[in-house]
Order: structure tokens, then C-alpha cells, then sequence
């Protein structure tokens, strides 16, 4: 399984480097310099490697340069690429309350009563914080709860379960 650490959202300046969003919370790790970086363009299902030449913070982004992108139109021409790490080569977490993204999706998610609300289909990450998507059981529609301790107090990986204690109406369909 595959792994979305960081996206190409456009070029910066005339030498080729990038702006990525960062999808890690390691981007000091997974954009060092001499890093292997496996990419996937849009619409694509082929990868390429690149290689890591610089990585800095500038103005809240990360500004990546990569090996042989050395002008404008080379690093636009990776507009919208996607760097990706093999799930099986991550170490497991150090803390217990910390997740990857593909352990969460296709949990069962459910109340503290254990009626079923449905399952995780993604987890998007907003400037507001990580919310867990989830597919309703009843009739298939989105649901996107907010993925903090007091609205998700359980989550068992092992057990393929998270358990909700969701405030009034987060519920209620529309």
C-alpha cells in the first residue's frame, strides 16, 4: 500500500524548484536532501523517481529542488505529482494516540452504544485539523467527523474499530 507524503502544487521561480504540500508529519525526514522520492503524475499509475537536491520552508511552504528539474518548465511540467512512501517501509509509531492514515481507513465506525455509524473511506487534513471521512451505513452519505480525542475517544487497529461520542447534530443528515 502506498502512501501521499507531499503534492506538487505548482513551480517557484526560474531554477526548477517546487512547491509541495506537505501530507507528513515528517517533511525534514521524507524531503532530505539525497532522499528518493517515488512520484506519480495525475491520471497516471506509473512512478519515477526523483532524488532530493534541497528542501526549505519559505513563507509557511516547503520549497523542494529535485535532480535534474533545473528550470520553470521542467518543474511545472510535475504540476499536481505525488510523492509516495510503500506503507511497509514506515516504522510503527512511538506514540499510541498517533496514526497513519491507511491504518484508520476501513475502520468500522461506531457509537459508544455500538450502533453502527459506518466506515472510514479517507482522512483529509484541513488548516483546521484531520477529519475522518466516513461512509453512513444506512444510506451510503459522507459524514466528516472531527478527529479529536472528545469526539473520538477509541480507535483499536487491531480490533478494526473506532468508537464516536459525537456532539448534537453532527449526525443529522442535511
Amino acid at each position: 500500500m502506498e502512501l501521499v507524503v507531499g503534492r506538487v502544487a505548482k513551480s517557484h521561480g526560474v531554477r526548477g524548484e517546487l512547491v509541495v504540500e506537505v501530507r507528513t508529519d515528517e517533511p525534514e525526514l521524507r524531503f532530505a536532501p539525497g532522499t528518493v522520492l517515488r512520484g506519480r503524475a495525475p491520471r497516471s499509475t506509473a512512478t519515477q523517481q526523483y532524488t532530493v537536491e534541497s528542501a526549505r520552508e519559505h513563507s509557511g511552504r516547503l520549497l523542494v529542488r529535485l535532480d535534474g528539474v533545473a528550470d520553470r518548465g521542467a518543474a511545472d511540467a510535475l504540476r499536481g505529482t505525488v510523492f509516495l512512501v510503500d506503507t511497509a517501509d514506515l516504522p510503527p509509531s512511538q506514540d499510541p494516540d498517533e496514526y497513519y492514515d491507511h491504518e484508520l481507513e476501513g475502520l468500522t465506525v461506531k457509537l459508544g452504544d455500538g450502533a453502527v455509524v459506518g466506515e472510514v473511506t479517507e482522512v483529509l487534513h484541513s488548516a483546521a485539523g484531520e477529519l475522518l471521512s466516513v461512509r453512513a451505513a444506512d444510506n451510503g452519505r459522507e459524514i466528516l467527523i472531527p478527529f479529536v480525542t472528545a469526539i473520538v475517544p477509541t480507535v483499536s487497529i487491531a480490533e478494526g474499530l473506532i468508537v464516536i461520542d459525537p456532539p448534537e447534530g453532527l449526525l443529522d443528515e442535511e
